[in-house]
């Protein structure tokens, strides 16, 4: 089995290079001195067709995982941050309207979010339940021709510029853990949605935002998937983006690598360039075996993706194996350039800081321990 790009995908990713160049790379200086992400970006990526869910033939198709993995190393390469605004609209809201919308839905706001014209996140964690995904308090009362949703949602990714959350809320209060929670495609233009931008130094210029819903109506016909199956529709939504998250960091390595790598073919220390220090040399080498080790990794569980196979080891063991190798090549890195690396402007600077915020998205690096865990169990008692 062939775990490589084809040559079409791999003409793709040439054609989006030239996609950044022209027209992330230029602006990048700007959005990072504002802090903020144009809304307009999120239509000019889906007008270039490089989200992974696309609208076709009158109805919302996923891309091949590979593909959209390899889109979303090169683009952190260049932006961890503007890649996870991307991941938040596509991997988690418009991802949750494609598992779990009726076919209503998706005709209504498919066509738009697929090309960036509505933009969509989801609001699940709370300041009580991060990890522990079925701690939420956010209320969701029925009433007449639909529910009332009540509650603080706080760490949303791209919550600011989102038209459209996937929200989870308590539907069934008395209900087990598994069977009380609901999940919502909430109007964020809507009556009684509050937000607020968050300071946060990691992943900039996308936004992070508390959201904050009061007595706010979603209809019958939003909620998502089945009543009391919130829980594991959320759960899914993550064990699908543990994949490109996997890709956002395999790229905020490797583009701090390179950073590095070209320093030391330029700087001159002690009468020689540093790549000509064998210590370092050896460091550079360490480094891009384990770098394409996890890359590897990365590529198995997207190869078990595309031919519809169970892949929550895979994209478990993806994402840990590329948080590893972020947390170590990004400030080592960093270190490479001396002082000037703790200035903000500097090219460098923000990619130890954005290893630090992939480490926590989909899941902590224990949470991917426990499922790997969990997955070895099962295979190993299915084989014994």
């Amino acid at each position: 089995m062939s775990l490589a790009p084809t040559d079409k995908q791999l003409q793709e990713i040439n054609g989006f290079r030239s996609f950044l160049s022209d027209q992330i790379r230029p602006k990048l200086s700007t959005w990072y001195k504002t802090g903020e992400l144009p809304v307009e970006f999120f239509q000019t990526f889906g007008e270039g067709g490089w989200y992974g869910i696309r609208w076709k033939d009158g109805r919302l198709e996923r891309t091949a995982a590979l593909r959209e993995a390899l889109i979303a190393e090169e683009l952190a390469k260049v932006s961890p941050g503007i890649a996870v605004a991307v991941l938040a609209h596509v991997n988690l809201g418009l991802t949750g309207l494609f598992l779990f919308g009726s076919d209503d839905l998706k005709k209504r706001y498919g066509p738009s979010a697929s090309l960036g014209k509505t933009v969509m996140c989801v609001g699940n964690s709370e300041n009580q339940a991060g990890s522990d995904v079925a701690g939420i308090a956010m209320t969701a009362e029925k009433v007449d021709g639909g529910w009332r949703l009540n509650g603080a949602k706080a760490w949303v990714t791209s919550g600011y510029a989102a038209d459209l959350a996937v929200v989870t809320a308590l539907s069934d209060p008395d209900a087990s853990r598994n069977s009380r929670i609901s999940m919502f495609l909430v109007d964020m233009n809507g009556d009684g949605v509050k937000r607020k931008k968050l300071n946060k130094m990691v992943w900039i210029p996308s936004d992070l935002t508390r959201i904050t819903l009061e007595n706010v109506f979603v209809p019958d016909d939003h909620l998502l998937g089945a009543q009391g199956k919130g829980l594991q529709q959320v759960l899914e939504i993550f064990t699908c983006s543990r994949i490109p998250i996997s890709a956002l960091t395999l790229g905020t390595a490797a583009g701090a690598f390179e950073l590095a790598l070209e320093r030391a073919r330029k700087r001159d220390i002690f009468g020689k360039k540093i790549i000509d220090f064998q210590a370092k040399a050896f460091e550079f080498a360490d480094y891009y075996a384990r770098m394409e080790a996890s890359r590897l990794m990365l590529w198995k569980a997207c190869a078990a993706v595309d031919a519809g196979r169970d892949f929550r080891q895979e994209s478990s063991l993806a994402k840990y194996l590329t948080v590893q190798i972020a947390r170590e090549i990004t400030p080592w890195a960093a270190d490479m350039f001396g002082a000037v690396s703790v200035m903000f402007e500097h090219p460098i600077h923000k990619y130890p800081m954005d290893a630090w915020g992939a480490s926590l998205g989909e899941g902590t690096q224990d949470v991917q321990k426990l499922v790997i865990f969990r997955e070895l169990l099962k295979r190993y008692s299915q084989s014994s």
